[in-house]
């Protein structure tokens, strides 16, 4: 019985592919082992966002070989699709597979039999046009299921349509098949992710569903006590969406909405579908309807032609919109794309500066979001998070929590009362009830 390790880079959606993948192999007779478990193969799963993550591939790579030096190490995700030649060249790498083969590569790879040359076999992206269904499982408390991937979008920053392909999706009933499986697996919590999720409903290039059809599907699901949206555009996030998340007692209140500027200059630049009052509409919008939701948001910092001023705008406008946190992301030059091709590249400490001034709003902004919630009466999900003698959990509004160590309560949820903050930043509660909620 041959023995197998995953490693995986980047976002949600490639844990939710990588589980996937690990199941395939364990049907097959193969034993998913640790990394540091001398693996005879190495499948590692690759992001290509920031540049920090082609090295981060690098790395894995060598640390791969150290652990077992003569094991097949094979390189998927992102960046095998975006780059599958450099990756070929890295030494110790015996094959490369793009967007399109990635979930053939036990087929493909046959038997894993390391040979001379890299075997490279990375379509070009059109070719990645079948929606291939993924959720992670026995991972964590929680499942990321795909319901969505690719990108119709040309953000001007963003390979990730180079890397995945177009907008395309899975069928509804596909997706509540997987989300029963997942209640029976006795998961509490299911995540939507995709690439572009807000854009669900695309098959063979047409729109055959909306985003809000498949909600209110899922909203029946038993066994699922919570859902969550992982990350929605905010010209796809529409009334109806946040009126039926506020009416429902299954889907969280909790909204991650990409903004990426606040200057309606570099929005345009970065070629984003939306200005900056669309999305103070969507967070007064959801602030009217669910005053405790938790809102985050991503951002960008020195992209090309990005003043002090345009910076500054930025800062204002995060620091006088009712959002919850922000993920703050440092520009950086990606291949293919346009934005490197306009100039006036913002230098790099300038970049990091600013960087380092959104992260400091985003404590303040977290702080007061958990400040305006203590005295409440949430339900946590406990996860196996455990940290000097403490574990932790979220509240529905993602609130993060602290209690004394109980392994009982290890994927169970409970109403608790949030009653402070303690100096690690997290909330501690007193409890509200003895029995732990069960349905």
């Amino acid at each position: 019985m041959k023995k197998v390790a995953f490693y995986t880079l980047g976002c949600k959606l490639n844990f939710s592919e990588t589980s996937t993948i690990s199941r395939m192999f364990e049907e097959k007779g193969y034993k998913k082992v640790e990394f540091t478990d001398t693996p005879d193969i190495f499948i590692i799963n690759t992001c290509s966002v920031t540049e920090n993550a082609d090295k981060k591939c690098r790395k894995v790579v060598r640390e791969a070989r150290k652990i077992s030096p003569d094991a097949y190490v094979t390189i998927i995700g992102c960046y095998a699709q975006l780059k599958p030649k450099e990756i070929s060249d890295i030494p110790g790498v015996d094959a490369v597979l793009g967007a399109a083969e990635k979930f053939r590569l036990i087929e493909l790879l046959d038997g894993f039999v390391r040979t001379k040359e890299t075997q490279v076999l990375a379509s070009e992206i059109e070719e990645a046009n079948i929606f291939n269904n993924a959720y992670s499982i026995n991972d964590r408390t929680r499942t990321f299921l795909k319901v969505q991937d690719g990108c119709d979008y040309s953000c001007t920053f963003c390979t990730i349509p180079l890397a995945r392909g177009n907008s395309r999706s899975d069928t509804i009933p596909n997706i509540i098949k997987s989300a029963k499986e997942i209640a029976e697996s006795g998961v509490k919590e299911i995540v939507l992710t995709g690439v572009n999720t807000g854009d669900f409903g695309i098959r063979d290039g047409k729109r055959q569903d909306k985003f809000i059809d498949l909600v209110k599907e899922l909203d029946q699901v038993e066994g699922i006590d919570r859902f969550r949206i992982s990350s929605i555009e905010p010209n796809l996030l529409h009334d109806d969406i946040i009126d039926f998340v506020a009416g429902s007692s299954k889907f969280v209140p909790h909204f991650h909405i990409p903004l990426q500027s606040g200057s309606d200059k570099i929005l345009k630049m970065m070629k984003r579908r939306y200005l900056s009052e669309l999305y103070v509409s969507r967070v007064e919008k959801i602030r009217s309807v669910m005053p405790h939701c938790c809102i985050g948001v991503d951002v960008i910092v020195g992209f090309p032609g990005e003043t002090d001023e345009d910076f500054l705008e930025t800062y204002r406008f995060l620091n006088e919109l009712d959002i919850s946190y922000l993920h703050v992301f440092t520009y950086s030059e990606r291949a293919n794309t346009e934005a490197p091709e306009m100039g006036n590249a913002v230098p790099m400490k300038v970049r990091h500066q600013r960087s380092k001034m959104l992260r400091t709003l985003s404590e303040k902004k977290k702080r007061k979001f958990y400040e305006e919630n203590l005295g409440r009466i949430d339900t946590v999900l406990f996860e196996e998070d455990i940290e000097d003698g403490m574990m932790h959990g979220f509240t529905n509004n993602y609130v993060r929590i602290a209690a004394k160590y109980d392994p009982v309560l290890i994927n169970e949820l409970k109403r608790v009362k949030l009653t402070s903050i303690n100096p690690s930043g997290h909330v501690e509660i007193e409890e509200v009830e003895t029995e732990v909620l069960s349905h």
